[in-house]
């Protein structure tokens, strides 16, 4: 058995248009040809450091093409990549490194303070560590149905579970991104949104790699810089987050820039507001959005061009491999006019979640069908709206909060006897946190010192914007905390 997985996509890649650029970082560019090599240079260096089938990889840094270079060498090897969320601190990435049981950690410079702190025991490789490694071919055994990567999303119980998604969960959602948006192999695509995001990664990476087109690789976002670079370079394609799309429109420069290469915007993450979407349509621009999840790699619907703008809001309908179906509370399937929880199956449904058998069994059933927890209704056309989340999960700037994580940090506090989270709406953000404390007799906890404690502890996308001190939290009769009266009743202080 040949290399069928995506450590093989550079060489299939390389071997189809060798001299096209495929990456640019800042003034710097990168061939296929080129990024063949250094993938092989990276497995090689990797092996030497024992790095095997099955080994897990992990990446830490932002945008640039080592990312790519070590996604594609773990995979030569029949590695699993575990890309890491550049925005946690050093316990949270303590905890992925030994749950996932990473064997190496590939860092870049600019996180060398956060590596200096980490306690797992792990071989760290800085940028660079490949120079010296040979080219040569390597063709390991790697089946499509082996794991090429774990990715991390926080769990409702405050501890982040590994997403495990194939080689053919890649490849599907590949298929599907490109019969949705019709890339061609002179895309040039910018990519601000981190990359150690699934849509970042296998909405526009992946898809605009197979093609053969050029990645324009940016390490932070800045809306002054994207309207820059999306006419220095003819942008044609790119992803956002509702937050990045709101800030660009904000930018000073919105108005007069030069945005006639553009052919395709698709926005993710988090619920996109019309009037947002009315912006961009304003300027002639087709902004596509569409629903997906980690655990679906993560397409599911999407919105496309022709229905962009008389369907602005949904979600738009499955994707082209993908099969979606509401169910009421009882399972029984949804009119098409009641809210109703989106089940997924398909292809690029992931194999579960690393080393847990039991949250795989809750969300993943015997034929595939993936439970999302999330509600929406159908309109007769059969799109999608989604409206609401069956978990107390919220989105902020695009970035999943899970409030139980933040309330297991936030109970450390030696003042805090009791405390819950919950999401509240935000002008820039979509979501920010509001924290209910009950304080410990005797003492009397400021918002400003809570809110500093957790600083560190866990990112600081997840820490509250707001903080409400009350006697007490509504409960219900099994002791679980009325979050809706929260919301309901209280309001930041």
């Amino acid at each position: 058995m040949h290399n069928w997985g995506l450590g093989s996509w550079p060489l299939r890649r390389a071997r189809m248009s060798p001299d096209r650029v495929a990456v640019i970082q800042g003034e710097r560019s990168y061939t296929y040809q080129e990024m063949l090599e250094r993938s092989l240079r990276v497995a090689h260096a990797l092996a030497a450091h024992g790095v095997r089938a099955g080994s897990r990889v992990a990446y830490l840094g932002p945008n640039h093409p080592a990312f790519l270079e070590v996604m594609f060498g773990a995979g030569l090897l029949g590695a699993i990549f575990v890309p890491l969320n550049t925005r946690l601190a050093a316990p949270e990435l303590d905890f992925i490194l030994a749950d996932s049981g990473a064997s190496v950690l590939v860092w870049a410079p600019s996180h060398e303070a956060v590596v200096a702190q980490l306690a797992a025991p792990v071989t760290l490789l800085p940028h660079g560590f490949a120079a010296d490694a040979p080219a040569t071919p390597l063709d390991s055994p790697v089946g499509p149905s082996s794991t090429a990567m774990i990715l991390y999303t926080s769990g409702t119980t405050g501890r982040p579970k590994g997403v495990m998604l194939t080689h053919d969960n890649l490849a599907w959602n590949t298929v599907n991104l490109l019969l949705d948006v019709d890339l061609t192999s002179s895309e040039v695509t910018l990519v601000s949104a981190p990359m150690f995001h699934v849509a970042a990664l296998n909405q526009t990476v992946l898809p605009t790699f197979c093609k053969g087109g050029t990645l324009v690789l940016v390490p932070a976002f800045d809306p002054a810089e994207t309207l820059t670079l999306i006419a220095r370079h003819r942008v044609t394609y790119l992803f956002g987050v509702p937050a990045m799309f709101a800030a660009i429109a904000r930018s000073p420069g919105w108005s007069s820039a030069d945005l006639s290469s553009v052919r395709s915007l698709i926005c993710g993450g988090a619920p996109v507001p019309a009037p947002l979407i009315e912006i961009y349509q304003r300027r002639g621009l087709t902004f596509m959005q569409g629903y997906g999840l980690t655990e679906a790699a993560p397409g599911v619907l999407f919105l496309r061009a022709d229905q962009s703008a008389a369907k602005a809001g949904s979600a738009g309908t499955p994707a082209f491999f993908t099969d979606v179906r509401r169910v009421a509370v009882d399972g029984s399937a949804a009119p098409s006019d009641a809210p109703g929880e989106i089940l997924v199956q398909g292809p690029n449904v992931m194999a579960g979640y690393w080393n847990r058998p039991a949250d795989t069994a809750a969300v993943l059933d015997g034929d595939g069908w993936l439970r999302t927890g999330d509600i929406a209704v159908a309109d007769p056309d059969g799109c999608l709206y989604v409206r609401d989340r069956v978990s107390d999960m919220f989105i902020s700037g695009g970035e999943n909060v899970y409030p139980a994580e933040v309330e297991s940090a936030l109970f450390e506090h030696p003042e805090v006897a009791e405390c819950a989270v919950y999401g509240v709406p935000d002008e820039r953000w979509g979501e920010v946190g509001c924290a209910v404390v009950v304080p410990r007799p005797g003492c009397s906890p400021d918002s400003s010192g809570l809110l500093a404690f957790l600083d560190g502890r866990i990112a600081r996308y997840k820490i509250p914007k707001s903080v409400v001190f009350a006697t007490e939290l509504p409960r219900t009769a099994s002791g679980k905390v009325l979050k809706s009266r929260l919301r309901g009743s209280s309001g930041p202080a």
